[in-house]
C-alpha cells in the first residue's frame, strides 16, 4: 500500500511577515530584510525574457525561496531576475 501525501497550496500577492509586507514586484534583497533568511533558497533556472526598454531579449536568473513552516503552512516565494513574481502558500500533511 502505497502512501498518500495530501496538499493544500494557494496563491497570493502579498506575504506578511511579522510586521512587514512583501508584494509581488519587490526585489530580493528586500524580502530577505522584511522576512529574514528562507529555511531554503536555490537557483531553478533561468528565463529568457525581453526588456523593452532596450529592445532585447536577456536571461535572468529563476530562485525559489521557502519559509516556514509555520503553523504547518510552507511559503514558495518565485525570483525572477531579482523580483518576486509569485507568492504561494502550501499546507503539507
Amino acid at each position: 500500500m502505497g502512501l498518500l501525501s495530501l496538499t493544500c497550496a494557494a496563491q497570493a500577492s502579498s506575504l506578511r511577515c511579522g510586521s512587514q509586507l512583501i508584494s509581488v514586484g519587490d526585489r530580493a534583497f528586500e524580502g530577505q530584510q522584511k522576512c529574514g533568511v528562507p529555511v531554503s533558497q536555490d537557483v531553478i533556472g533561468s528565463k529568457e525574457t525581453f526588456n523593452s526598454t532596450y529592445r532585447r531579449s536577456e536571461e535572468v536568473r529563476v530562485e525559489e525561496w521557502i519559509y516556514g513552516p509555520d503553523h504547518g503552512m510552507y511559503q514558495y516565494l518565485r525570483f525572477e531576475g531579482g523580483r518576486l513574481v509569485r507568492i504561494e502558500s502550501q499546507r503539507q500533511r
